[in-house]
């Protein structure tokens, strides 16, 4: 059973660092501010609750893995959150999305349903 939770945890704590090195690149590469929240909301969104999921397997039972579960919550309730919100915000402040060439011809066609 031991072993079992420690290749769980690795894999948690291995797919979660996958992911945060994934959105950084993310952030880096993206064109515009709406793709680089979209990289930071995968990232805040999977990554971290991933690592924290790998960080409470190690742990034993104790107040402290209360306190990360609780982490864990909060992370999941307000980053989807926030990260709409910076979008909207930043929609209303008059920003507008990059828009290529090929995706204005494209339109609204029925087509691309």
């Amino acid at each position: 059973m031991n072993l079992l939770l420690e290749w769980t945890s690795a894999f948690f704590l291995l797919a979660g660092g996958f992911l945060c090195i994934t959105g950084g690149v993310g952030l880096l590469r993206m064109p515009d501010f709406f793709s680089r929240v979209h990289a930071a909301g995968v990232t805040e969104t999977l990554a971290a609750p991933l690592l924290l999921c790998g960080l409470m397997l190690q742990m034993e039972w104790s107040l402290d893995l209360v306190k990360v579960f609780m982490i864990l919550v909060f992370v999941l309730a307000t980053n989807p959150t926030a990260t709409q919100a910076m979008a909207k915000a930043t929609l209303t402040g008059g920003q507008k999305p990059l828009v290529t060439g090929n995706d204005a011809a494209k339109g609204d066609s029925p087509s691309n349903s």
